[in-house]
This record gives structure tokens, sequence and C-alpha cells, in this order.
């Protein structure tokens, strides 16, 4: 089962250390994203956590983890104000895909974890016009949502989003990312070079003093 995990910055932390290697995932978004449809809308949610989008495709990882960092002076101005050591984002799209204008809530977003409904602490606009509400035919806004990071990443989760629910977020998504992370290490592990005897030191055994170069 997935263990939660801090933020990368968080060189002190267990959980910082035990982060899989980054570059080596090969899910694709649609794996580990939150998606719901709602009156033409398609509504796609992903947590910016380190222990999820490391499990993603090289690309998509990169994309991920450079849109945290545009942000992360953001965060931790929301993590001051309202007292926490840190907090949790999710990259928030909504798409229009019907005729006409959609309407949607810039910050219509509820995630129900462990018994417990958390609403975003902020919502972090990252294309103007983004709180009108309105999307036009064929057109996509998106923004990070900021929450409180008692969320548990490794339960299943129940998100609002617009008028729908989604149990997406579930054990079976969960056993997923397990599996990647396994793979991960595997493929980590493979890449490394076993260290060769030529490449040994001078002094190792093996080599004489005579036999080592001067100057």
């Amino acid at each position: 089962m997935l263990r939660a995990q801090q933020p990368p910055g968080d060189a002190g932390s267990a959980a910082a250390r035990a982060l899989m290697p980054a570059g080596y995932g090969s899910l694709r978004r649609e794996d580990v994203a939150i998606e719901v449809r709602d009156d033409g809308l398609t509504i796609r949610a992903i947590p910016l956590e380190e222990g999820i989008i490391r499990t993603l495709a090289p690309d998509s990882y990169q994309s991920l983890h450079a849109l945290r960092e545009r942000v992360a002076p953001q965060l931790a101005r929301v993590a001051a104000r309202t007292g926490l050591q840190t907090v949790q984002a999710w990259h928030v799209q909504f798409f229009n895909v019907r005729q006409g204008d959609a309407r949607y809530d810039p910050r219509g977003m509820q995630v129900r974890s462990a018994g417990r409904d958390f609403r975003p602490l902020d919502v972090l606009p990252l294309v103007p016009g983004y709180d009108d509400g309105r999307l036009a035919q064929g057109r996509a806004v998106d923004a990070v949502f900021v929450f409180d990071p008692a969320i548990a990443l490794d339960q299943p989760l129940t998100v609002t989003l617009g008028a729908q629910q989604s149990t997406t977020w579930s054990d079976a998504l969960l056993q997923r990312l397990d599996r990647e992370r396994a793979a991960i290490w595997s493929r980590a592990a493979a890449n490394r070079k076993p260290t060769s005897t030529k490449e040994r030191h001078p002094w190792q055994p093996g080599r004489s003093a005579s036999s080592i170069p001067h100057p």
C-alpha cells in the first residue's frame, strides 16, 4: 500500500529519503487521474506529491514536477498563512467538450479522506480568466488546488468535482501505484553498472606498488 510522502525539499524526513528515484516511471496521467464528466465538462485532478508523480513516464513527471516547483513559493505562503508546515497540491483541469459555453465552479472541489471533508485552502490559477467560471467550446483551463496535508493519499478517497463524485482513488488504483513503485526500484537497480575490476583503486589488492605509474 502507498506510504504518504513528504515533499522532496524536506531532506530531513525519512519519507523523502525513501522516495523511489525519478525518471523510471511508466504510468500515464490517465492512470492516476481522478476524472469526472459533468454536463459537458471533463474535470481531471492529479495530486502533485512526488510519491505519486514519480510513477509517471518521464515526460509527464518532468512536466508536473516543474509545475510544482513553479508554484512552490505560493504554496509556502499558503502554509505560512494557515500555520501548517507543508500543504498538499493538486493539479485540476477543466475541459469543455460540448457546443456553446459551459459553466464551472473554479473552487468546486472537495476531498473526503478518513471520514473528514477537505475543501481547498486556496486555489492558484495557472491561466488568465480561470476565475470567470465559464469555458468556450474546446477550451481548457487549469489551476493548482491547495489542501491540508492531512488528506491520506495512501487510502481510498471520495472526490467531489463540480456536481459529481468520484471514487476513482480506490484500492485498485493504490495497488497499481504499489506495483509501479516496485517496478521502478527494479528498473533503477538494473540500470546501475557494477564496478569493474579494472576500475579498482590503485592501492586495492591485486596491484603492487611497483606497477603504479609515477608522475
